[in-house]
């Protein structure tokens, strides 16, 4: 019910769904395994965040020093500009600041910069964030945020669901790194698979379950059984629909899959039995492959493996050719497979080196 929900959301461009800190950090540490040095010195942007109950800016902040940037930057959207109207509630950091404007908090955005270390405590953290409103509503289509895009070197959030595939190119077309959060689904789109055929970007380093939750506003209704209220009072829903989606490198990515051969999997796999596997589609020259730990190690040809293959993908051990996932022809998408005049679920077609 919790992913049905969050397709809903979609539809109402209802976007107000906040990563937990657990998962940021469980994420982020993936990139420091891999390279400890990927934030320092680094301008990092943290774009339609609304730094005051977001997570993203509260766990940069908190490790500033730690990672070792240069700057952090973090923008919020105008209330007035949300498309979804869940009432604005002026939080205490903000109404106490002298900078405070009761005529521009609805319909201005805010930016959050940390940089120095402005409460002379020796360190900087989350007490040294400095704030105030922007010029315009803080979209992230504006040149005001435009400019701070190009300014940094490393963006990463959450962004608006309804608007990811505009998001994402508004990163890729500044060549910025970056790590976001996107529906599963998001793979199957051209430009995105296009990307990831390409090998320009790739998932981060978990999807479905991985990302544990979402804390979500107290209008939304909680549905099921992995729906919950924290200790803090947070409401949150769990989903298996969304991944990270990074051009950081991490270790995951280059861990190699372990294969049988054609012969072992069907003597073994106990996932192959009254399945239709190894046949091949009527529409492409390639074999049917219904989990990625049923393809074969001694198949060289192209394989047509599930969608969840892109969280095991090694670019060393496997080359991406295309998908079969939509009636739509295009470079890298061949249309729906099917196997004997039966339509199959959607597929990534590859080949081993």
């Amino acid at each position: 019910m919790a992913i049905n929900n969050l397709a809903a959301a979609k539809k109402a461009k209802n976007d107000e769904f906040y990563t937990l800190y657990s998962d940021i950090q469980k994420e982020i540490q993936a990139y420091l395994d891999y390279n400890p040095n990927v934030f320092k010195g680094k301008t990092v942007l943290l774009p339609c965040d609304d730094p005051e109950w977001s997570n993203f800016t509260k766990f940069f902040a908190q490790n500033f020093e730690r990672f070792g940037i240069k700057k952090l930057i973090s923008t919020s959207y105008a209330p007035n500009s949300k498309p979804y109207q869940i009432g604005y509630q002026v939080s205490i950091f903000e109404e106490s600041a002298p900078q405070y404007d009761s005529n521009k908090t609805e319909s201005q955005g805010k930016i959050y910069t940390l940089e120095r270390d402005i409460t002379e405590d020796g360190r900087i953290d989350v007490d040294d964030l400095e704030w105030n409103y922007l010029k315009g509503d803080g979209d992230f289509r504006s040149e005001e945020v435009i400019k701070l895009r190009d300014e940094a070197d490393i963006i990463i959030t959450n962004p608006p669901f309804s608007l990811f595939r505009d998001f994402l190119q508004w990163i890729i077309e500044a060549d910025k790194q970056f790590a976001i959060i996107g529906n599963i689904n998001a793979i199957a789109y051209q430009e995105v698979f296009a990307l990831i055929a390409q090998n320009k970007i790739w998932l981060g380093t978990g999807m479905g379950r991985w990302i544990s939750g979402f804390i979500v506003p107290d209008t939304y209704e909680l549905y099921g059984t992995e729906a919950r209220i924290d200790d803090d009072g947070n409401r949150i829903v769990a989903t298996n629909n969304c991944l990270w989606l990074t051009n950081i490198e991490h270790g995951k990515r280059y861990q190699p899959l372990k294969l049988m051969t054609l012969a072992d999997n069907n003597k073994f796999n106990k996932k192959l039995k009254k399945r239709t596997a190894y046949e091949k589609y009527d529409n492409y020259d390639a074999i049917e492959v219904p989990f990625t730990d049923a393809i074969p190690s001694d198949f060289d040809g192209t394989m047509g493996v599930p969608i969840t293959f892109l969280d095991k993908y090694n670019p060393n051990q496997f080359d991406i050719i295309g998908i079969m996932a939509t009636t739509k022809i295009s470079e890298y998408n061949f249309g729906y497979p099917f196997v004997n005049g039966k339509k199959k679920y959607a597929r990534i077609l590859i080949k081993k080196k």
